[in-house]
């Protein structure tokens, strides 16, 4: 979450300008007003700093970590057109290219690197940096909004198809075409995101008060949820949980929800005559007869489980994941005020979840490498190539040592 190009700066209590979970949730990039960080959420439950660049270049607005790889992209501040992909346990920069506009917003799978402008999006190839296809002329697109999935089979891009109304734009980045437009909300989209299999896409608009996941590609709607009725809330992040049960949102508001996306189920038929089932029934018929906005209140889902921010992450902007450690499934969020929580969500349950852990993001750690590259580690010797002055060799991305596999653990 880049906290300039969401009309927040950082607090002067700390530095931060940029947060984000890689694609598995393992690791959280953070950008400084010194540099960047690097941070492994390990299966003991804590948040380890693993790397730590500082005063090389400052002002670090964007820093995307590909999985748990060394290859990192980043954007600061002094040089907003520019990005730069490093191997950052090399201390070595692979490439940069520069755009006609400021970089908003930038994401990664094994396949490809995406570039998100104003109007316009730039798709490179990852294995040699090379852009393959330019999409021109999108809607203005202020806050870099896009999501790109990270199956390596269903590479889709989505990003807002008008600036007007919440349309969303399926573009497959592998064989370089359009795939649908989903008319997802009245209001311009908030959020946009996808699940770990790129199979299904949750968005939100900027009323926030409705959550909705269609199927991809075919865009059909397949749950609707709502978040609140009185109040709108600015949606700052969605994302779903590995095994796409459930999914978060966070918002400017103090709570977080957890959405279960459960498949209805048919109901046996000695129960078609109970009590429950003519009620059901009754709202079912009085629902055809209700305005639109009443009948869909009646017809969305609520949360399954809420986090209460706490009080220190209040008035600030966040980003939350999902993820299952050790079998049990945590919620993940990295606040704008220097903290990393992590909370335990009862899968069986529900109800408000509990706080486990909190750790600082904000202060550097003594005790880590910088710009070192340790002995085991030698064996890693391909780099990206590109047109830029850059090494002939490609990266191998079947080098499961560079690139170890995405982490997909589910609940018993």
């Amino acid at each position: 979450m880049n906290l300039v190009n969401g009309g927040s700066m950082s607090n002067e209590s700390n530095d931060i300008l940029f947060v984000n979970f890689n694609q598995d949730c393992t690791s959280l990039a953070v950008g400084t007003k010194t540099g960047y960080r690097l941070y492994t959420i390990n299966s003991l439950e804590k948040l380890q700093e693993t790397f730590s660049c500082e005063r090389e270049i400052e002002d670090i607005c964007i820093v995307e970590r590909l999985f748990s790889s060394s290859l990192i992209a980043i954007v600061s501040i002094a040089n907003p057109r520019k990005l730069r992909v490093y191997h950052f346990k090399k201390g070595t920069e692979i490439c940069n290219y520069c755009y006609s506009n400021t970089v908003l917003s930038v994401r990664l799978n094994r396949n490809r690197l995406v570039v998100c402008l104003e109007e316009r999006i730039d798709i490179h190839n990852i294995s040699d940096m090379k852009v393959i296809h330019t999409i021109r002329d999108i809607p203005s697109n202020p806050k870099g909004l896009c999501a790109l999935s990270v199956d390596n089979e269903k590479s889709y891009l989505a990003y807002p198809g008008s600036s007007q109304v919440g349309e969303v734009q399926i573009f497959d980045t592998i064989n370089l075409r359009p795939i649908t437009m989903i008319p997802a909300h009245d209001s311009p989209l908030s959020a946009i995101a996808f699940d770990w299999h790129g199979s299904k896409l949750a968005t939100a608009s900027e009323k926030g008060t409705v959550i909705r996941v269609f199927s991809v590609p075919q865009g059909k709607r397949l749950f609707e949820f709502r978040r609140g009725i009185k109040r709108n809330a600015t949606i700052y992040s969605l994302s779903f949980s590995p095994d796409a049960l459930f999914l978060s949102a966070s918002s400017n508001l103090e709570t977080i929800h957890i959405f279960r996306l459960d498949i209805p189920r048919e109901r046996p038929q000695e129960d078609n005559q109970s009590w429950m089932s003519y009620f059901n029934k009754a709202v079912q018929s009085a629902v055809t007869y209700l305005p639109t906005q009443a009948s869909e209140v009646l017809t969305q889902d609520r949360a399954f489980a809420t986090v209460n921010v706490p009080n220190s992450a209040l008035n600030h902007r966040n980003i939350c994941a999902l993820n299952y450690i050790q079998k049990n499934l945590r919620l993940l969020m990295a606040s704008a005020d220097g903290y990393f929580y992590m909370f335990e969500v009862n899968v069986n349950e529900g109800g408000i979840c509990k706080l486990l852990t909190q750790s600082s993001i904000h202060v550097p750690s003594p005790n880590i490498f910088n710009n070192s590259l340790d002995a085991n580690e030698a064996i890693i010797n391909n780099e990206l190539a590109s047109e830029i002055g850059m090494s002939n060799k490609f990266l191998k991305l079947s080098d499961t040592a560079e690139f170890p596999p995405m982490v997909t653990n589910r609940s018993n």
